[in-house]
């Protein structure tokens, strides 16, 4: 069965974007289990100590699979998976646990699957016996948008970023791509700047690429009016929502260029390999005329203005890129 949005999974997440796990107020983070909640912004899962009562394997599972569906109150997070989503039954053979779920599963948007979907398997996976977990849609196994079997998960399936000093201010130095000035390619940027540490990388290239550009000769490609609602990364994904601004139509420019701005511009990150964008969390439009917001879409330079590709080729023969330094911080 093939869903109509989910992202891809078993691919890689170097999660420096956003499942990043906190524990909730009021909890002990040594607890020796958590249950894994998402935030209320739906950026990251949360992990909120717990302490089992019951024993056995079958009974452990069955505790925690009612702490997950549970409809909880809390300022921070809620509830892993959608109230309309639910777990038919399940399974454990042979260290593999199967959850079925019912059709409305396939009505999940592509991050808060994909969250939800960790959060089960973080959370199922610390119970003894519990090896690896199968996902099952009206009891045909859960695929991805390409009609790739998800297959099995594990807690491995989902990498953690190592938390970092909060408020400390750091310098980077990221590659943004905007429009040229007849918005018929792509000009890359590459600007230093400095940022506290509790800001992501991709929530950084973002705003920077909303800012527009700070040299001569280049453009800004997303449509004015846009803003970011948010920014993840999921399995190697990263996960773009925009405001309805990026409906506004500036047929100035070319409509992949304002698309590979966007995947570009993100995909210079290491923990990105493709990127998906929604408006207001919907991903199931098309941009204009052809460009389906539904597709992953990976980097292309394709794209890029000439006088961009001689610089590219001047660069991969010894040359230099030319920075552009940020003179502000930038806070979270």
């Amino acid at each position: 069965m093939r869903r109509k949005k989910i992202s891809l999974c078993l691919l890689f997440f170097f999660l420096l974007g956003l499942i990043s796990a906190g524990c909730g107020k009021g909890k002990e983070d040594t607890s020796e289990y958590k249950v894994y909640y998402v935030n209320k912004e739906v950026t990251k899962t949360v992990a909120v100590g717990y302490e089992p009562k019951a024993k056995g394997s079958q009974e452990m599972i069955q505790e925690f699979l009612g702490e997950l569906f549970r409809n909880i109150e809390h300022p921070d997070y809620r509830r892993a998976v959608p109230k309309g989503v639910k777990l038919e039954s399940w399974k454990l053979d042979n260290s593999q646990l199967y959850l079925y779920f019912n059709s409305a599963y396939m009505e999940m948007d592509n991050v808060s699957e994909v969250l939800g979907r960790a959060a089960l398997v973080r959370t199922l996976t610390q119970v003894e016996g519990v090896e690896c977990i199968s996902f099952y849609v009206a009891d045909s196994p859960l695929m991805d948008a390409n009609g790739t079997l998800i297959g099995l998960m594990t807690a491995e399936s989902f990498i953690e970023n190592p938390g970092e000093q909060i408020n400390t201010i750091q310098t980077n130095s990221i590659t943004l791509y905007f429009s040229n000035k007849e918005g018929t390619g792509l000009i890359p940027e590459v600007q230093e700047v400095h940022y506290s540490s509790n800001i992501s990388l991709e929530k950084l290239v973002m705003e920077q690429l909303l800012k527009g550009p700070k040299g001569k000769g280049a453009r800004s490609a997303i449509p004015d009016g846009t803003k970011l609602v948010s920014v993840s990364v999921l399995d190697g994904v990263g996960f773009v929502n925009l405001n309805e601004g990026f409906l506004n139509q500036n047929y100035e420019i070319a409509e992949p260029v304002v698309i590979y701005s966007i995947v570009n511009s993100l995909a210079e990150l290491p923990n990105i390999n493709k990127v998906q964008i929604s408006v207001n969390g919907d991903s199931n439009l098309v941009y204009r005329e052809k460009l389906d917001l539904n597709t992953m879409y990976e980097r292309n330079l394709d794209y890029l203005d000439e006088s961009a590709k001689t610089q590219e080729k001047q660069i991969e023969e010894g040359g230099e890129k030319v920075i552009i330094k940020e003179e502000e911080g930038t806070g979270d």
